[in-house]
C-alpha cells in the first residue's frame, strides 16, 4: 500500500466562526473513542453542579466503573481551566463515591507550565490532559487528540495503603448480594491462594469498589480483585516483578490478563477461568505475595 501527502492547514476552534466548543462537543459526543480513554460512553452533559458551574462532559468506563469528568477549552489552557477542571471532579467523587474518578482537561494548547503544575498533583489526582488538533485537509476537518499527560495510573498506588479510593468500607454481605455466590467463590479462592503463600493471614478489606487485603489491620493490597457481575468476570489486580515473562505464560494458556502499568497486571477470570486454570493463577498470586513482602 503507497501513500501520499496531502497538504493541511492547522485551524484555531477558538477563532473560528462555525467550528466552536458547541460543534466540538457534538463530535466528542458522537464518539468519545477518539479521546483514547478506552471503551467510554455519554454519561451526561453540561451537568448544572451544586454550587454552581456546569461540567462539559462525562463519560463512563462501564466494565471499569470509572468516570471521566471532562473540561473542554478552545485555546490554551488557564489557571481557572485546571482549578474548574479539579473542581468538578471533586464534586463528582464525593457524589458518587461508588466509582473511580479521573479529571480530564482537554485544550488546543497545553502549555509546558501548566504540564509542570499538573505533574506537582500527581498522586493525589488522577489527571488526564489532552492536547487537541485541529486540521484542515481540503475541505475536510480532522481533529487529532493527544495525550500528554496521564497520572491515571499513580492513581493504583492509592489502593496499596489508602482506602479513600475504595468508595469506603462496606460488609462482606454488601458484596455477596452485588456479586453471588459463584464470582464471590472466585474471591475466596484468590484469597486462600494469597494465605498459601504469605507469612501471616490475610483477610478481605471490604470497600465499596474492591477487595483489598489486610492482616491485623494493616492494608498491605498485594493482590485485590473487584466481581463484574455484567460480564460475569472477577478482575484480579496484582504487581510483580517479572511481568512481562508472566503475562506470556498466561496469555499462552488462554487467560484473560492486561498490562496496567508499573509492573501491575489485571485478570479477568470467569469461574471457568479461575477452575481450569487454578495452578498457573495461584503462581501469579505467589508472585505478588512475593513482591510485596506480607
Amino acid at each position: 500500500m503507497s501513500f501520499q501527502y496531502t497538504p493541511h492547514q492547522k485551524l484555531s476552534l477558538r477563532k473560528h466562526p462555525v467550528l466552536n466548543e458547541a460543534w466540538l462537543h457534538d463530535k466528542v459526543c458522537d464518539d468519545p473513542s477518539m479521546l483514547g480513554l478506552g471503551d467510554v460512553r455519554v454519561l451526561d452533559r453540561e451537568r448544572t453542579l451544586t454550587g454552581g458551574g456546569r461540567l462539559d462532559l462525562i463519560l463512563l468506563d462501564d466494565e471499569n466503573d470509572r468516570r471521566y469528568e471532562v473540561e473542554i477549552q478552545l485555546g490554551a489552557t488557564d489557571p481557572s481551566h485546571i482549578i474548574r477542571a479539579i473542581e468538578y471532579w471533586d464534586l463528582e467523587r464525593r457524589r458518587y463515591p461508588a466509582y473511580e474518578h479521573v479529571a480530564v482537561i482537554i485544550a488546543e494548547d497545553i502549555t509546558t507550565r501548566f504540564l509542570n503544575v499538573m505533574a506537582l498533583m500527581s498522586g493525589s489526582i488522577p489527571m488526564v490532559a489532552i492536547q487537541i488538533n485541529a486540521l484542515q485537509v481540503h475541505q475536510h476537518v480532522v481533529l487529532d487528540f493527544v495525550q500528554v499527560l496521564d497520572l491515571t495510573e499513580l492513581r493504583s498506588d492509592d489502593t496499596d495503603t489508602d482506602e479513600s479510593g475504595g468508595g469506603g468500607t462496606v460488609e462482606r454481605s454488601y458484596w455477596d448480594a452485588k456479586a453471588g455466590p459463584v464470582l464471590m467463590k472466585v474471591c475466596d479462592d484468590i484469597l486462600a491462594m494469597v494465605n498459601e503463600h504469605a507469612s501471616g493471614p490475610q483477610e478481605f478489606n471490604y470497600l465499596r469498589n474492591y477487595m483489598g487485603l489486610k492482616s491485623g489491620g494493616v492494608v498491605r493490597n498485594a493482590v485485590y480483585v473487584s466481581p463484574k457481575t455484567s460480564r460475569n468476570v472477577v478482575n484480579v489486580d496484582f504487581r510483580v516483578d517479572n511481568r512481562e515473562h508472566l503475562k506470556a505464560r498466561l496469555e499462552e494458556a488462554g487467560v484473560p490478563v492486561e498490562n496496567k502499568g508499573a509492573n501491575r497486571l489485571r485478570l479477568k477470570l470467569t469461574p471457568d477461568d479461575a477452575r481450569e486454570h487454578a495452578g498457573l493463577i495461584g503462581e501469579a498470586v505467589a508472585a505478588a505475595v512475593e513482591r510485596a513482602g506480607i
